[in-house]
């Protein structure tokens, strides 16, 4: 009696390793919805500071009247759309956010059905699809699918949108994705995108941040450190050329940013514990 268990364990065997790198493959996907908004630094990145959520609501709503005013103009289409996408980042919870950014994505494909070459209409409808991914766990990876598509699709429309919006989020979006066969994730597609980024807008503060965050992340220290005094004389120039209301929470969120990847510098590796 007892070989038969034991043949029965081993035809088991395999199958209890499929369903574990099954769950892994779960779990990733659900990471996914919690990890996929990082791909979109957006103008309005999110900065805890109430005075900054009084302005995303009061711009959505202003934007949203624009809108309902002239629902076929283009630029008061993908203005609403962006604005939805702003407003929805301060959302307290799932319901809220979902709601926000289904106008968001509703605005956009409406604009897009109008005018298919309309680069803003599809990048805003990957940030707003960004947000909807937020609210979801398996599902998210399908939405993630759409979100690459339509960032390919401004980026060969309009590179320039956005001070190289596209490339920016696409590289942001393989930076943060989990890798195959979970999703798209990609170091060598991340790398490419945030450099060409940098290349195509060199001035705009997003670009470096983003790409130097990178270098971190894959252990690039040195290369960081290279770069610093670059990083420096950039945001020198961009506080006389991005001044204003509009870019107060950009720089909030571009400071915090810099100080912490000066503080990653600065950091001395950790001993490896001796055996």
């Amino acid at each position: 009696m007892i070989k038969p268990v034991r043949n029965r364990a081993r035809r088991l065997d395999p199958l209890w390793r499929q369903g574990a790198r099954f769950a892994a493959f779960l779990g990733a996907v659900a990471a996914l919805a919690a990890i996929v908004l990082n791909a979109f630094s957006q103008n309005a990145s999110p900065v805890a500071n109430p005075a900054f959520a009084t302005r995303a609501q009061r711009d959505f709503e202003a934007a949203r009247i624009r809108y309902q005013a002239a629902n076929t103009n283009a630029a008061a289409a993908w203005q609403y759309g962006r604005a939805c996408f702003n407003w929805a980042e301060f959302a307290r919870n799932h319901k809220p956010r979902e709601e926000i950014a289904r106008q968001g994505i509703a605005v956009c494909r409406q604009l897009i059905a109008r005018e298919p070459a309309s680069a803003a209409g599809h990048y805003y409808l990957a940030l707003n699809l960004g947000q909807l991914a937020r609210t979801k766990s398996l599902g998210a990876l399908r939405i993630v699918d759409e979100m690459e598509l339509e960032l390919k699709t401004a980026l060969r429309l309009e590179p320039l949108f956005d001070y190289a919006g596209p490339d920016r989020s696409l590289g942001l979006l393989y930076l943060d994705a989990p890798g195959w066969p979970a999703s798209i994730g990609s170091r060598s597609k991340a790398r490419f995108h945030l450099e060409h980024a940098v290349e195509l807008s060199p001035a705009f503060p997003d670009n470096r941040l983003s790409l130097l965050e990178a270098y971190l992340k894959w252990g690039e220290k040195q290369r960081v450190q290279r770069e610093l005094p670059g990083l420096a004389a950039v945001l020198e120039q961009a506080r006389a050329n991005l001044a204003g209301e509009d870019w107060e929470m950009s720089w909030a969120d571009w400071e915090q940013r810099r100080r912490k990847i000066e503080a990653k510098i600065k950091e001395k590796p950790v001993a490896p514990l001796k055996k």
